[in-house]
């Protein structure tokens, strides 16, 4: 979380987030040091810098990872530790229900891709959109630091898509989610899809309104990832071992990484698939429309 990155101890850099209908771009500024105000597009954190590696460590004789918060800021308690992230996590649940529940009167179905950098989450949304996009309505919320590439590329494909630059901020939070929709305004029984800050930390604690967590992981990060990282693949319902393409090249192991995901989650679904050449693909649309039928409400009977 972010007492443990330090993400957003300072001012966070305006977002920029522009729609594919119409282009319109829209000024999102998320200031941190706070608790969150401002119903608006403004709004704050209580975050606290936890980067300062050597000299704290050394000189005040601090050990990262003891201690009852199980981590270390400086010059704050671990009682005042666990209370921040108490209070973080407490303001962004309202939001994310606040954000499920319109979600679910919208009758949306929304999915948080999450996954460290290089995973192919943006590949693989770009293939499945355009395999998918004449069978159901799909928008799309791009979360980024910086630029607004990401969403270009999602636009591309024909289907709206909105970004979010988070700045020095290293995930979306559930306030920022909950603005970016709105502005989107998805269909009704339609899908969407949200593609978080890659980060394999951060994300996992911060609820957006989803339906599901879905972790992209590639072939080429190692099998040991679910073990290194165990709350983001605790977090979610499915992951995506993307980039099988490349298993001829590499020493990995499928069945090993595999394992190792569900001794960190025994619930967690896994496919194998691949972004470039469209392998295995197709299991994972019949576990989509699968569902977002089951999320779909029931019609009303007179």
């Amino acid at each position: 979380m972010c007492t443990v990155c330090g993400c957003g101890t300072e001012t966070m850099e305006v977002n920029k987030s522009e729609t594919g209908a119409h282009g319109s771009e829209h000024d999102h500024h998320h200031h941190h040091g706070g608790p969150h105000r401002d119903p608006g597009h403004g709004h704050r954190h209580n975050h606290h810098r936890a980067h300062d590696h050597g000299r704290h460590a050394e000189d005040r004789g601090h050990h990262y990872g003891n201690g009852i918060a199980g981590v270390h800021v400086p010059d704050m308690s671990q009682e005042r530790i666990i209370q921040v992230e108490k209070d973080i996590l407490s303001q962004n649940d309202a939001y994310a229900a606040e954000n499920r529940a319109w979600l679910r009167r919208n009758d949306t179905f929304a999915l948080n891709f999450v996954s460290s950098p290089g995973s192919g989450k943006t590949s693989f949304l770009v293939r499945a959109i355009r395999h998918l996009k004449g069978r159901m309505q799909i928008s799309v919320i791009e979360g980024d630091q910086q630029t607004s590439n990401d969403a270009a590329r999602i636009r591309e494909t024909g289907v709206p898509a909105i970004q979010i630059n988070t700045g020095k901020g290293c995930h979306l939070d559930a306030h920022m989610v909950g603005h970016a929709v709105k502005e989107l305004a998805p269909e009704p029984g339609s899908i969407l899809f949200i593609e978080n800050v890659g980060n394999l930390v951060c994300p996992s604690a911060f609820d957006l309104g989803e339906a599901h967590k879905v972790v992209v992981l590639s072939v080429t990060e190692g099998e040991d990832k679910p073990l290194k990282y165990p709350d983001m693949f605790a977090a979610a319902d499915l992951m995506i071992l993307n980039k099988s393409d490349l298993l001829p090249h590499l020493d990995f192991n499928v069945g090993l990484c595999i394992a190792n995901a569900l001794r960190v989650n025994p619930r967690l679904q896994a496919f194998t698939v691949s972004a470039r050449s469209g392998e295995g693909m197709e299991a994972f649309y019949s576990w989509l429309e699968a569902a977002a039928a089951r999320n779909t409400k029931p019609s009303n009977v007179a």
